[in-house]
């Protein structure tokens, strides 16, 4: 019978299935599941180096919370950090800090190290850095340590229905 084609059944059910995958199974979203080897507190650069991609496509999804506990998403390039002074700015609030693991993972349903914008518990707004959205793919997290999805960054806009591009950068 030969090997499963990609994209078959057969190859999808050796991956898992996160709320992140069925959503963008359901929104019709082109994108190839990119399983990798997760080493913990490697970030995107262990990601990036068993992919071997740039680790300025490998996007990372960090759930942050302004001073009255709102929560959001930013997905920022995993080689950059976010200035949260200049987020602050940017939303209009006094301030933005990372939410603690228990919420991030409350927020989400996701465990830190595997959250994904995709499939959330809950609605969340999210953010992108504004150059995110001008690379020819991006890879990010499905919702498992270990399992990024690469796509289109054109696709983020149809996957999430709340996308607001910012400009909150700066290298490591």
């Amino acid at each position: 019978m030969g090997e499963p084609r990609p994209g078959s059944s057969m190859a999808k059910d050796k991956l898992p299935v996160t709320p992140g995958i069925r959503m963008l199974r359901e929104r019709e979203i082109d994108f190839k599941e990119r399983p990798y080897k997760y080493e913990e507190r490697g970030g995107t650069e262990v990601a990036a180096r068993e992919l071997g991609v740039d680790e300025h496509q490998v996007i990372k999804t960090l759930v942050m919370e302004d001073e009255r506990k709102t929560a959001f998403i930013i997905l920022m390039h995993g080689d950059r950090e976010v200035s949260t002074k200049a987020l602050a700015r940017v939303l209009g609030v006094k301030t933005v800090t990372p939410c603690d693991t228990a919420a991030a993972e409350k927020h989400t349903g996701y465990m830190v190290g595997g959250i994904s914008p995709f499939g959330t518990r809950k609605p969340l707004p999210v953010y992108v850095e504004a150059s995110i959205l001008s690379l020819p793919k991006i890879y990010i997290n499905a919702g498992k340590r270990g399992l990024l999805v690469e796509l289109s960054p054109d696709h983020l806009g149809k996957a999430l229905k709340s996308l607001t591009p910012v400009s909150t950068a700066r290298a490591d």
